[in-house]
């Protein structure tokens, strides 16, 4: 097998493991900490801040485009519509505008 599938395989399992282990370390509290949960809480925004960044500083006016219609139409919209507008306008910018 490709050194790639050996890559994927062994990042699946390390997210995977450490999914499972902060569970386990979390389930043994019987009360958990405000500021600790408001911490927990704050993780996938953070998440997606640190892989929208990198992206929105190097883009171009197609992905510009796509990242302000996203943020609008999540001010209004669900999840769902949100993405399928961002992705409608990428494709179509990248289409027309280049």
């Amino acid at each position: 097998m490709s050194t790639t599938f050996w890559i994927i395989l062994a990042g699946a399992i390390a997210t995977y493991l450490t999914r499972v282990g902060g569970h386990l370390v979390i389930s043994r509290f019987d009360n958990i900490h405000p500021r600790v949960e408001a911490g927990l809480n704050a993780v996938p925004a953070a998440v997606l801040t640190t892989l929208v960044a990198p992206a929105a500083l190097g883009a171009g006016p197609a992905e510009w485009a796509a990242l302000i219609v996203t943020a609008i139409v999540s001010l209004r919209g669900g999840l769902m519509a949100m993405f399928l507008a961002g992705a409608a306008v990428l494709i179509l910018a990248r289409q027309f505008v280049g």
